[in-house]
């Protein structure tokens, strides 16, 4: 690896676009095949001591020294070092830039037999990720699957490239990441592993997907409850399973299917102590032939539904709560993506999250800040938040809610980008109030109950809105909702995102 500013140089060198040189000529033994370049422990050690004088012993403790960083140890080697080159006819001069290459070098630096195998691994994967890249990416998030913040890095890394990350499902994922035919599109997509699932269990996971292998799919929610047992089974295991959305190809209600988890329970309980007792009814039929009823629920909004999701999964997968905000909308408020940080060049610009995490702190001269993780369409980032800031901060956290937030950018000396809260209010607080009615195209009288769901959250006002449906025979029928309502920019924009929603627009 070496030090990485001279990587350019070193490619350069490599393929002649640049002269190979030396700062003295007792180096090119030892660099000449490195094209001029200190790559290896090895080469400081032997420059100490063909230069400097030193011992192998010596010339260890040099390398031991530079990797600590000590002041006081590195002065003291640095004298040693060009006392030992005067006396090999080098200049001063040279021997103190000779000393600071080795000491730029020494700061990352491996030795040959370190450098060549992961040179070597670097060079396989990145060849199987080139050739085989669904493959790579659903081993690599198998290898990491309990890292949450690994898995969205793969998942950002998995959409940068085109590949579909499907939802966990009973009935098609595997308890590890696996590779499958995406049936909407016809092209390979990686599949969500149940044991990624949070609360879970690796073995309970792999006894549902064996019982699949063995038996065939789940055909229904009845057919899951009877093929199942207590032990493969608890109510957290089944809160995360649903929230994941790995019941949806059973039933799509998923607030339908949380309201019973507790009796589902206790009906997978039941028919497993009759399985084991032999027990029969008093008609002779076995009780695993008797249906499971769910209760009547709405189901829940899509905001509800993501955050479950979240946290399930540990990030929105699906999709995600700002992902309605159009690029007009983003630019209008000058919003960055979290995307786009490492391009930006100006110190100021505003962002929109859902925050993720709260972490309070103290300086070391007793004053309060945090850190504050935020979620957007792109990925995740995190603000800090200084003391004059945190209680509200704090404050708006706990809503839940999307956050507008101005920063600040700045890079720290080791180059890292870090961002400073200079303001931040709720996301609804900049959304502009919409005037005027709507009128609202809907594509399948399925939607009709979520419509009602989403309205009934929201704030009476004077707003007219039109439902238009067009049925099977190409009647056009428009209702006026008897209710007025008052609907913000971003209300609007979550309405688009229903996907039975043909259009939006003013009248």
């Amino acid at each position: 690896p070496g030090p990485m500013d001279d990587i350019p140089r070193y490619l350069s060198c490599k393929h002649g676009e640049e002269k190979v040189s030396y700062l003295h000529p007792k180096l090119e033994p030892i660099l000449k095949d490195t094209y001029g370049v200190m790559v290896y422990q090895e080469q400081v050690m032997q420059i100490a001591q063909e230069l400097g004088g030193y011992t192998l012993g010596s010339a260890d403790l040099l390398r031991r020294a530079m990797g600590k960083k000590i002041k006081s140890e590195m002065d003291q080697q640095r004298k040693i070092f060009q006392e030992g080159a005067i006396k090999n006819n080098i200049s001063p001069k040279i021997a103190s830039k000779i000393f600071d290459q080795m000491a730029k070098f020494a700061g990352y630096g491996f030795n040959k037999s370190h450098s060549a195998p992961y040179a070597l691994i670097s060079y396989q994967t990145a060849y199987m990720k080139a050739n085989f890249t669904h493959e790579f990416m659903a081993a690599t998030m198998t290898y990491d699957m309990n890292n949450t913040d690994k898995l969205d890095f793969y998942r950002q890394d998995l959409k940068s490239l085109g590949i579909s990350l499907l939802l966990p499902d009973i009935n098609k994922s595997e308890e590890c990441f696996t590779v499958e035919i995406n049936p909407l599109t016809g092209e390979k997509a990686v599949r969500y592993a149940l044991s990624a699932i949070r609360n879970v269990g690796e073995n309970s996971m792999k006894e549902m997907v064996d019982e699949r292998k063995k038996n065939g799919a789940y055909k229904d929610l009845n057919n899951f409850l009877s093929r199942v047992t207590s032990k493969m089974l608890n109510k957290r295991q089944m809160e995360s399973l649903i929230s994941a959305g790995a019941f949806d190809s059973l039933n799509k209600n998923r607030a339908q299917l949380f309201e019973a988890i507790e009796s589902m329970i206790r009906h997978v309980g039941n028919l497993s102590d009759q399985r084991s007792s032999h027990q029969v009814d008093l008609f002779g039929a076995s009780q695993s032939s008797k249906i499971f009823e769910l209760p009547e629920a709405v189901e829940w909004p899509l905001l509800q539904k993501l955050k479950q999701e979240s946290e399930a999964i540990g990030f929105y997968l699906s999709s995600h709560p700002l992902e309605s905000y159009s690029e007009e909308t983003l630019k209008k408020w000058r919003v960055t993506g979290s995307h786009e940080l490492e391009k930006i060049s100006s110190a100021q610009t505003n962002m929109i999250g859902v925050p993720t995490l709260f972490k309070p702190r103290m300086t070391k001269t007793g004053k309060k800040f945090a850190f504050l993780g935020l979620s957007d369409a792109f990925g995740s980032y995190e603000v800090t938040v200084f003391s004059e800031l945190i209680d509200q901060a704090r404050t708006l956290v706990e809503t839940g809610e999307p956050l507008f937030i101005s920063i600040s950018l700045r890079r720290d000396g080791e180059g890292t980008l870090r961002l400073t809260t200079n303001s931040l209010k709720l996301l609804s607080q900049v959304t502009e109030k919409v005037e005027g009615p709507l009128r609202i195209q809907i594509s399948a009288l399925d939607m009709l109950e979520k419509l009602k769901v989403f309205l009934s959250e929201k704030s009476r006002g004077s707003q007219e809105i039109f439902l238009l449906w067009e049925t099977e025979r190409g009647e056009k029928i428009e209702i006026l909702l008897p209710d007025r309502y008052r609907l913000t920019a971003n209300d609007v924009e979550m309405l688009k995102s229903y996907s039975l929603i043909k259009d939006i627009s003013k009248l």
